[in-house]
């Protein structure tokens, strides 16, 4: 690494990285972010780095979820609340299920920038550049809005600490504690099919619960019954704020992206000799790779090679997202490749970016069966290869939106326009992220146990 700076990244090509008309008052931004606070710390990041070499085992499973984009106007507690609150459910129906631990990972406290397929939207003939996130320019559709403007990204940054400063009182003052797993219930979903399976658990894990306790084993004693891991991500795209965000850590010289314990690359900018690439070769953070049907199995291990020469566990997430129909003929050949290579990776599954379709309604939207069959297909190619799906990557909300179509809810094209709230692309309500997670866990129950045989059988 003796070659990689901080700003190494501005001597190679990047992608999707806003240009700002004024670079002084960008430059005045960036150098006052630098002396903030970090919003995450080096310890964190490694703790997080080992609970994911045991994904890469076999041994636990990544669950990764949150908006699409966060929003300046949605920035509310109680949002974050019922965000962290279905991601706690859906963790409790993977466990309870699998008997495997799960690495809660939300795209949540910086999730902001997005990239667009068109630099340029037209509407009625009037063409502006494209909304980018609320940390670039504003949603509005009038020319002043859409000016990259450097000063959201204070905005982002408080809106970051705020977010991180509840999650971690949600985490570690209470909420998460097992005996209160009944107050996680989010109001509209009591008279659903997800509902009454998710008391059935309930019920169950409280017989557990006072069978342990009657042992003399309770939160009292066991810190772990009444806390958890909850980590932050975000797409590591603006990679001016991504820099002046990186800290060097003073007990070990390690450089960490502090405004994220995970940030990911994304299928657009995974370029070998882009800026995005090089950036993110040189800090400690685990890294996501978004893998698309346009990369080639070589690509992926040059990348792999290049971000995680040392190929160790936990740093490299292979996110793939093809769309139900792709998942056969494009994933397999990486499978086979990062084997034959012997490279340490997590598999996760995205099976929401592939298949986003333009409803007749005019909304874009996700066909929920179609998000179920990727996530279906993906379990089948790596049982079939031998390899471990290990992770889930979805964009998800705690509200009660009509986003998606399909479901127990029967959300229909025309049911779109009633409650559609996102920033950017669809999201799962919290009735159909928890009807998939108990929907997939027998499949990653099949998929655990192939994997731990695979792995005694090698040893």
């Amino acid at each position: 690494m003796s070659n990689w700076k901080i700003n190494s990244w501005r001597d190679y090509p990047v992608k999707h990285v806003p240009d700002y008309p004024d670079q002084a008052e960008l430059d005045q931004v960036l150098n006052k972010i630098r002396t903030f606070p970090p919003l995450v710390f080096a310890g964190e990041t490694r703790h997080l780095k080992s609970q994911l070499a045991d994904v890469v085992d076999g041994k636990a499973f990544l669950l990764q979820g949150g908006d699409c984009a966060e929003s300046f106007a949605e920035f509310n507690p109680d949002y974050i609340r019922d965000t962290f609150k279905l991601i706690l459910q859906m963790s409790l129906v993977l466990t309870y299920s699998a008997s495997l631990p799960v690495v809660k990972v939300g795209r949540i406290a910086g999730q902001f920038s997005k990239p667009r397929s068109s630099p340029v939207e037209v509407k009625d003939g009037v063409e502006l550049p494209s909304y980018l996130g609320d940390n670039i320019n504003g949603i509005e559709f009038n020319e002043k809005a859409r000016i990259p403007d450097p000063k959201r990204l204070f905005k982002a940054y408080s809106q970051a600490a705020a977010t991180l400063n509840l999650i971690r009182a949600f985490s570690h003052g209470g909420f998460a504690d097992l005996k209160k797993v009944h107050t996680w219930n989010l109001g509209f979903i009591k008279n659903t099919p997800e509902a009454k399976k998710f008391k059935e658990l309930e019920d169950n894990i409280e017989k557990a619960l006072a069978f342990m306790d009657a042992c003399g084993i309770n939160s009292d004693f066991n810190r772990r019954l009444k806390t958890v891991n909850f980590w932050t991500s975000h797409e590591g795209l603006h990679l001016p704020y991504e820099e002046a965000m990186t800290r060097t850590d003073s007990t070990t010289g390690e450089n960490h992206d502090t405004s994220a314990h995970f940030v990911w690359i994304g299928d657009r900018t995974r370029q070998l000799d882009g800026g995005h690439v090089e950036f993110c070769r040189g800090i400690e953070n685990p890294i996501g790779i978004k893998c698309g049907p346009t990369l080639e199995p070589q690509d992926l291990i040059n990348l792999c090679n290049k971000i995680n020469p040392q190929n160790e566990k936990g740093k490299i997430t292979l996110i793939s997202r093809f769309g139900h129909d792709k998942v056969s003929k494009f994933l397999p050949k990486l499978i086979r490749a990062i084997k034959k290579e012997g490279l340490n990776v997590i598999w996760s599954c995205d099976p929401c970016h592939g298949n986003t379709i333009k409803a007749t309604s005019g909304f874009k939207t996700r066909p929920f069966n179609d998000v179920l069959k990727e996530v279906k297909n993906v379990f089948e190619c790596h049982q079939s290869e031998g390899s471990y799906a290990g992770g889930l990557h979805i964009e998800l909300t705690g509200q009660n939106v009509t986003e998606c179509t399909g479901g127990a809810q029967k959300i229909t094209d025309e049911d779109l326009s009633s409650r559609y709230h996102t920033h950017c692309d669809p999201r799962l309500n919290a009735n159909q992220a928890l009807e998939l997670a108990f929907l997939i866990s027998d499949e990653i129950k099949k998929n655990s146990s192939y994997s731990k045989n695979a792995v005694q059988a090698a040893s």
